[in-house]
C-alpha cells in the first residue's frame, strides 16, 4: 500500500506535510519489520533534502525500538550533521551512543533500559547501580570507542568520574568504634 501511495505521488500533486507523513510511515513500518535495507532505499529516494530530513526526524521523535531508533540516528547524523543545530546534534549522538552500549548488552536487558538510551551516562549510572558490573565493562569499553573525538556533552573523563565516585562509595565502610572496658 505504501509502494502504491508513493506511485500515486509521483503522478499527482500531494501536499508536503502528506507526502512526509506518508513516507514517515513507511519508513517507521519498513524499520519495525527489521528491514534497514529497504529502509535506507526508501530515504535514498527521496529527492528533495528537506522532506528527507522531516522524515528522519520526525520518525526519530516516535521513539520506535531500539534497532530502529540506532538506525535512524546514525542515518541523521550521517547525512544532515550539518543542518542541525548543536543541541539536536548532541542529542541524536547521544542517543546513538546509548542505544549502540544497549545493543551490545543481554537483549532481554534492553526493555530494562530502553528508556535511558538517550542519556548514556545516566544508563551507566543506572547499571552501576543495579550492580551490574560485567555490562559496566561492556558499556564503558563501548562508550569510549564511541567517544573518541565526539564531543556531546560528556565525555570519557566524565565516565572516568562516575565510575571512582562509585568505586569509593563501594569501599566506604560505615562502623562504630567500640570502647574496650576493663
Amino acid at each position: 500500500d505504501y509502494e502504491l501511495c508513493e506511485e500515486w505521488g509521483h503522478l499527482y500533486p500531494v501536499p508536503r506535510e502528506d507526502l512526509i507523513s506518508l513516507h514517515r510511515e513507511h519508513l517507521l513500518h519498513l524499520l519495525a519489520m527489521g528491514d534497514t535495507e529497504k529502509a535506507l532505499q526508501l530515504l535514498q529516494r527521496i529527492e528533495d533534502p528537506g522532506i528527507c530530513l522531516a522524515i528522519s526526524e520526525q520518525s526519530l521523535d516516535q521513539h520506535p525500538d531500539l534497532a530502529a531508533s540506532h538506525f535512524l540516528a546514525d542515518y541523521l547524523t550521517a547525512h544532515f550533521y550539518a543542518n542541525l543545530t548543536t543541541a539536536r546534534c548532541n542529542e541524536i549522538q547521544a542517543l546513538y551512543m546509548g542505544s549502540k552500549v544497549l545493543l551490545s548488552l543481554p537483549e532481554l536487558s534492553c526493555l530494562n533500559y530502553f528508556h535511558l538510551s538517550s542519556r548514556p551516562l545516566l544508563m551507566l549510572e543506572q547499571l552501576l547501580m543495579n550492580m551490574k558490573v560485567d555490562w559496566v565493562a561492556v558499556a564503558v569499553q563501548t562508550l569510549q570507542q564511541l567517544l573518541a573525538g565526539q564531543d556531546i556533552g560528556f565525555t570519557v573523563e566524565d565516565i572516568d568520574s562516575l565510575l571512582s565516585k562509585y568505586a569509593e562509595k563501594a569501599l566506604n565502610f560505615p562502623f562504630a568504634l567500640k570502647e574496650k572496658r576493663s
